[in-house]
């Protein structure tokens, strides 16, 4: 016996129903995530963008008279964007224990790597500082995966110590003798400026575990006399403090030139700029336009409006940084997310000090915007491993029912270790 022939409403239902099942399923999916996952997430992605536009436009010129094609080193650092999406995607769904198990051996290979920049020939000195390991073709920081490295390894080792803190000899035995170690051989390098920067992941580190200030204090210190002794070892460095204060550098003479154009780039600008791709800095009058001065190219081209932008973004950062460390109940997490972000905005902050003309040039690159294939790679990386704490946060509050972004601790110091 047949079956009655189908309706055309009976004949639509199944359609329907895929449909709504599909739309259930992307409706949940699109949920897994917290609120800050997707508002860090975004502000990334805008800020590569916007990074490799700028890159594109302030390098042209140098990339066409190096290699007679205008667009090599946009090619190049959108190649490092590609390699760094994946890798902040694949980082962003480790588990904290993949971390945790891991961490003292991504630390031990990354200082070797530095250590090979300094005993092998596969060692390459740029600009006085001997930071790059040569491979083939392309030239890599090691110091960029100890930050890394470096970032995760001190939100294990202080988690664990959260209790002892207040003493200062659980600070100074794990710290020193492993994070000093690793300072040391950049510093060997003569990389000044990122020496800096993992001095102050370090100690941003320290305050947000809670150690207590006055042990911090004695570290700040020490990181002064540490970095006023690096600073005059060398003539190329002298050279850069005295054309800060308008001093002549017989040392570097190209430091004066290269903070006069950055004025004049900056100045030139205005408030609505010359408009993108107008700069006439770029034009082999701004040494490192593409890198370490890429700021003072957006004021020429977007005036003071981009500048501000560009500080907006990074506040931006700031803020969803925080976030996610008050909604963290994981002290591993919050402390990590803590050295990340001093880290990111720590450098940023240096970077447009420099420019500006507040401080020594010390070449660091701006996080995300400026050309630079390891630093681009390991920014991202870091900010996979924040991605990864804002996923386990919004999946423990769903569990829960406590809405996502609710602050749990009144402090995110005072709550991680001893507290001041």
């Amino acid at each position: 016996m047949s079956a009655p022939p189908r309706t055309p409403e009976e004949t639509k239902a199944p359609t329907r129903i895929g449909s709504l099942t599909a739309r259930i399923s992307l409706g949940k999916a699109m949920q897994a995530e917290s609120a800050n996952y997707f508002l860090l997430l975004g502000i990334t992605l805008f800020m590569v963008v916007f990074g490799l536009v700028m890159v594109l436009s302030s390098s042209s010129v140098e990339s066409h008279n190096d290699t007679d094609n205008f667009f090599s080193r946009f090619w190049s650092q959108g190649a490092y964007a590609l390699i760094g999406l994946p890798l902040m995607f694949l980082v962003s769904r480790l588990p904290t224990r993949f971390w945790k198990k891991s961490i003292w051996v991504l630390l031990a290979g990354a200082c070797f790597l530095q250590l090979l920049v300094l005993v092998t020939p596969l060692g390459v000195e740029i600009g006085g500082n001997r930071n790059w390991l040569r491979v083939g073709s392309q030239s890599i920081q090691p110091s960029e995966a100890i930050k890394v490295a470096l970032v995760v390894w001190l939100g294990v080792v202080l988690a664990r110590k959260k209790d002892l803190l207040g003493q200062w000899k659980h600070v100074v035995v794990p710290v020193v003798p492993i994070a000093g170690g690793a300072i040391l051989l950049v510093i060997l390098g003569g990389d000044l400026g990122t020496t800096v920067i993992m001095a102050s992941i370090v100690l941003g580190a320290l305050f947000f575990a809670g150690v207590k200030l006055r042990h911090l204090a004695f570290g700040t210190v020490a990181v002064a006399i540490l970095a006023v002794i690096v600073a005059v070892s060398s003539k190329s460095r002298l050279g850069r403090i005295a054309a800060l204060f308008g001093g002549a550098s017989a040392a570097n003479p190209d430091v004066n030139w290269q903070i006069d154009n950055g004025f004049y780039a900056l100045a030139s600008g205005g408030i609505w700029g010359v408009g993108l791709g107008n700069s006439h800095s770029k034009w082999s009058w701004l040494p490192a336009a593409d890198t370490d001065f890429i700021f003072a190219i957006i004021g020429e081209e977007l005036g003071l409006i981009g500048a501000v932008v560009v500080l907006v973004l990074f506040v931006l950062l700031t803020i969803v940084f925080l976030r996610i460390m008050h909604a963290s109940s994981d002290p591993f997490a919050r402390v990590t997310t803590a050295a990340i972000m001093v880290w990111l905005i720590g450098q940023a902050f240096v970077n447009i000090a420099v420019v500006l003309g507040v401080i020594p040039v010390l070449g660091v690159p701006l996080p995300l915007i400026s050309a630079g294939g390891t630093a681009m790679i390991s920014s991202m990386i870091a900010i996979g491993i924040v991605l990864s704490f804002a996923r386990e946060t919004g999946k423990e509050a769903k569990r829960q029912n406590v809405p996502q972004g609710t602050a749990r601790r009144s402090s995110s110091r005072s709550t991680i270790g001893a507290g001041a």
